[in-house]
């Protein structure tokens, strides 16, 4: 079976260079030139222009998927207000759907430009810098819910608005920005 859920893209990024590099500082790195209107997707490969577009240790974390309501529900629980959503560095900020339930599952966002599938492999951990460029208490407030590495399955492209999603396990949208239990580690 399979279940279309209507979403929105409210932000994507992609960026040549990597800006949260090394430790933590208190100075937010510009990050103007990584926000964009549309991303190319190739299968196997991963986001033209993006850093880590073609390297084989990316192969199944191409592209990374984020619920919104994630940061707006953890913005909520720090008492921070709102934050920018492409801070958290997730190449595809979706509205609406559940996306920590995409974790091993294979599905398609389609925009109308051509559908892209995409399978959803690990969590997209957050990092130290969550910190400094969200809110002190982020980089623990995101575990679990910080989004999904996905590897690119077909070539497509995505843009800013209205999409569909589709998938074969139901999802459910009120949870979108709920913590998921992350699996143990395999050493």
């Amino acid at each position: 079976m399979t279940y279309a859920y209507d979403t929105e893209i409210v932000g994507l990024v992609a960026s040549e260079g990597h800006r949260y590099d090394g430790r933590p500082s208190v100075v937010i790195p510009e990050q103007a030139a990584d926000r964009r209107e549309r991303l190319e997707v190739r299968a196997g490969f991963g986001i033209v222009g993006d850093r880590y577009a073609g390297k084989q240790a990316h192969r199944d974390a191409q592209v990374t998927v984020l619920a919104a309501e994630s940061l707006e529900a953890l913005a909520a629980e720090l008492g921070t207000g709102r934050v920018d959503p492409l801070l958290a560095r997730r190449n595809v900020v979706l509205r609406g759907v559940e996306v920590e339930a995409l974790r091993g599952q294979e599905f398609t966002l389609d925009c109308g430009e051509g559908a892209v599938v995409l399978r959803g492999g690990r969590p997209a951990n957050p990092c130290a810098w969550m910190d400094v460029v969200l809110a002190p208490g982020a980089h623990r407030g995101l575990r679990g819910r910080a989004g999904v590495r996905c590897a690119a399955l077909s070539d497509g492209v995505l843009g800013i608005g209205a999409a569909v999603l589709t998938c074969g396990v139901p999802l459910d949208p009120a949870a979108a920005g709920a913590v998921r239990a992350l699996a143990p580690h395999r050493r």
